[in-house]
């Protein structure tokens, strides 16, 4: 008898925005990020470098690295040895570029379209958050004599000239939306900050004035660039600054001014890299061409070509003097060329691209599309050492010589077989598949290591090591259906889940089956609200004490009880110390604890590990809905899920038969159930239904059920389980409805279950 079909149990965005009586269309997602066992190494490319040299004379210089993980760290050196001294963590997406500014700062900037500076002696702190690019910001430059002046350029076309010790949010732009509030800090936890001075550099020299502020000075601000940029560079007195990107051309300005002086031509693919010298006369360029360009401003043309790489030019550093440069890309190869002689020679080539480049004394730090940092052998203070050793070759002046010579297969040696000090990463993850029960992801990173993640709780509970992916895969299929509650991307090098409203709350199990002993077996524990309390379970006592102490603080005693007192009273009645109690399948590790990615009301997104959330962040930094869940213990209401119902006609058929017949076979269908009831309940609720409201019917004359009735009367031996005619499939009562449907029943049509009877055992 078919009654009708299940759906799906999930929810919809009907929720009650406490923050807001109007909500966007689209609500914040909180994404949250499992990092590595060892945070003190990047797990992805490294994307740029920056030296910063000690002022005394027995200290420790310091290098900082950026990465596609979305990190950047400080690194203490030594003769022999790097050690992590502080991470910078506040950036959601790539950091693509870092520059030092005047008085220790640190100025990165990122795929996430922000600036931020930081203090870099401190432990991390960002101290402020810019927001202006309208795309990814690509690349940074600044002038070594007046370090509080950076340029930025991204893919949106724009170059932006900031002067970081004055200027903390930059005027808007003619076509930005007047009171778009982009400024501050990420967190939103800073005030408000003056708006003083910014110019933007344009392709033409359609130059509009903005004023500031009242009675302050006029900045120039105009459109950006045609195309992407993806190089910028700065002389030392900031009286040039050029730029290069996909349109293939340099571009020259007067940083000063905002006015564009020239535009050199030559390039015939993306300008990647760009050096000016000292005094701002000569200029350097490398590109997706494979050419390295030497240019001369004050003539305004092309003086040398430099033939050295066999793909593109990524990186380039150049000595003090200007009369030697580095060069890497995407080869693998680091070369140095004298710029006068032309004479050129292959340091070191490697298996990833070169990235970019930073001189550090007689040494080179080469970023590369690896996690890992090398220094390589350089000479800085004497180039001329390094072609004493053989090998050089006469670099050609166009772009196919070199590739010819490299097919004929004279490819030079390089002088240096292995770096002279290296920072190593772990890998990151590159394939990755979500296990059937939606709690584990297997994962396998560049070094071909196998490892299963248990997201609910951050950590690797099994590492298989280097074995078949795809092998491992089959052994750890199970044949359960749960709904997707969090999607997943590993941009990164690392797991990231992301999880959105009303989506993520649609999958529940059974706590006999997250082996949660505290709970009782049959009770529902949804996956999503358990893991957002186990994330925020650092930050909730912060946040109760700061509560309370802002109350005492403003002598108002009985006001901070009453708002302790609701707090922890929710709405459905329970209270707050029983509704966040976290269990130990969603605990997460303390020693390597994921890092919150999210975005408020107010502000930009924000990035933290869980264990540094101070308690400050509120509705204006977390999503309403992830307030709602752990602070509520509300979920949004569900949809289009009713209970498991047998119709009338259904139940009186049953009761006639089980009273005339010794063994029969019932088909059930039902509509609308929860995906997690369990087969055994479903057989359960039949018992009941059928014996166990008319328990005197089934008696027999001794006091005994009848063989029939006494097989009804055991839900787990009496009724033997569910066959599908074709083909015959015994079902586990442990199964769920939804994985009957998923991978027995594998029609869109009304699930059906049919039972038989069996002999049942008598007293």
């Amino acid at each position: 008898m078919v009654v009708a079909g299940f759906t799906a149990m999930h929810r919809v965005g009907n929720g009650i925005n406490t923050t807001s009586s109007t909500r966007p269309r689209k609500e914040k997602r909180l994404t949250y990020v499992l990092n590595d066992a060892d945070d003190t190494k990047h797990c992805s490319g490294v994307m740029c470098l920056a030296v910063l040299k000690s002022p005394l004379p027995d200290g420790h210089d310091s290098l900082f690295t950026g990465s596609r993980d979305g990190t950047l760290k400080r690194w203490a050196l030594a003769e022999d040895s790097a050690t992590c001294s502080a991470t910078f963590e506040s950036h959601v997406d790539w950091v693509s570029d870092c520059v030092l500014a005047s008085d220790n700062i640190l100025v990165s900037c990122s795929s996430d379209t922000t600036l931020k500076t930081w203090d870099c002696l401190s432990d991390g702190t960002c101290t402020r958050t810019l927001h202006q690019h309208s795309d990814y910001v690509t690349c940074l430059a600044t002038a070594e004599k007046n370090r509080n002046i950076v340029a930025s350029g991204g893919l949106g076309g724009e170059v932006f000239i900031w002067d970081i010790e004055a200027s903390l949010t930059p005027v808007l732009k003619s076509n930005d939306v007047p009171g778009d509030n982009h400024s501050g800090d990420m967190n939103g936890s800073e005030a408000s900050l003056p708006t003083t001075s910014l110019r933007t550099v344009s392709s033409n020299n359609n130059i509009s004035m903005h004023p500031t502020q009242p009675h302050e000075k006029f900045t120039i601000a105009a459109k950006g660039h045609k195309e992407s940029v993806y190089a910028l560079a700065m002389n030392d007195s900031c009286s040039t600054l050029v730029s290069g990107g996909t349109e293939k051309v340099v571009r020259v300005w007067d940083p000063r001014t905002g006015a564009k002086t020239m535009k050199l031509r030559g390039h015939t693919d993306n300008i990647r890299a760009l050096l000016l010298d000292p005094t701002g006369r000569y200029c350097l360029s490398g590109s997706s061409d494979s050419m390295i360009r030497l240019w001369d401003l004050g003539q305004q043309r092309c003086v040398h070509s430099y033939a050295v790489h066999t793909d593109s030019v990524w990186a380039l550093a150049s000595t003090p003097s200007f009369s030697h440069v580095y060069s890497g890309g995407r080869d693998h190869s680091l070369y140095l060329t004298d710029l006068a002689t032309r004479e050129s020679l292959l340091l070191c080539s490697k298996e990833h691209p070169i990235l970019q480049l930073a001189l550090h004394d007689d040494g080179i730090w080469a970023a590369t599309s690896d996690s890992s940092v090398h220094r390589w052998p350089a000479e800085g203070r004497d180039p001329q050492k390094v072609f004493q050793k053989g090998g050089s070759f006469l670099a050609g002046n166009l772009s196919f010589s070199r590739t010819r010579v490299s097919l004929e297969g004279s490819t030079p040696v390089p002088a240096y077989k292995e770096p002279t000090l290296s920072i190593p990463g772990t890998a990151a993850i590159v394939q990755h598949e979500v296990l059937n029960n939606k709690r584990h992801i297997l994962a396998k990173d560049t070094n071909g290591s196998v490892k299963l993640w248990e997201i609910s709780r951050g950590i690797v509970v099994e590492d298989y090591g280097k074995v078949s992916f795809e092998e491992k895969k089959e052994k750890l299929f199970e044949m359960i259906s749960i709904p997707s509650w969090f999607t997943v991307d590993i941009r990164h090098g690392c797991l990231s889940i992301h999880l959105d409203t009303p989506q993520c709350f649609s999958a529940e199990m059974y706590s006999v089956d997250l082996d949660m002993d505290e709970r009782p077996e049959d009770d529902k524990i949804n996956l999503a609200r358990e893991t957002l309390k186990g994330l925020l379970v650092h930050w909730l006592p912060k946040r109760r004490h700061r509560i309370a102490s802002q109350a005492s603080a403003n002598g108002d005693v009985s006001s901070s009880a009453r708002n302790l007192a609701h707090s922890r009273t929710e709405v459905n009645g329970t209270s707050e110390n029983e509704s966040t109690v976290v269990y130990p399948p969603f605990e997460f590790s303390t020693v390597c604890p994921p890092s919150i990615i999210t975005e408020g009301s107010e502000g930009g997104p924000w990035r933290k590990k869980i264990t540094d959330l101070d308690g400050t962040e509120d509705g204006k930094d977390f999503p309403w809905w992830v307030l709602d869940c752990v602070l509520n213990n509300r979920l949004p209401p569900r949809e289009n899920t009713k209970k498991f119902r047998i119709d009338d006609f259904c139940l009186f058929s049953l009761k006639m038969v089980a009273t005339t017949l010794e063994v029969l076979t019932i088909s059930l269908a039902f509509a609308d159930v929860a995906f997690t009831c369990s087969h055994a309940k479903v057989v359960s609720y039949v018992l009941e239904k059928t014996v166990l409201d008319n328990p005197l019917d089934n008696l027999n004359s001794d006091g005994t059920f009848s063989p029939a009735l006494a097989a009804l009367g055991d839900s787990r031996s009496g009724i033997n389980r569910w066959r599908n005619p074709r083909p015959i499939e015994v079902l586990s009562p442990d199964m769920s409805l939804a994985t009957v449907r998923a991978y027995i029943w594998k029609k869109p049509e009304d699930l059906i279950l049919n039972y038989r009877l069996g002999q049942g055992r008598r007293k």
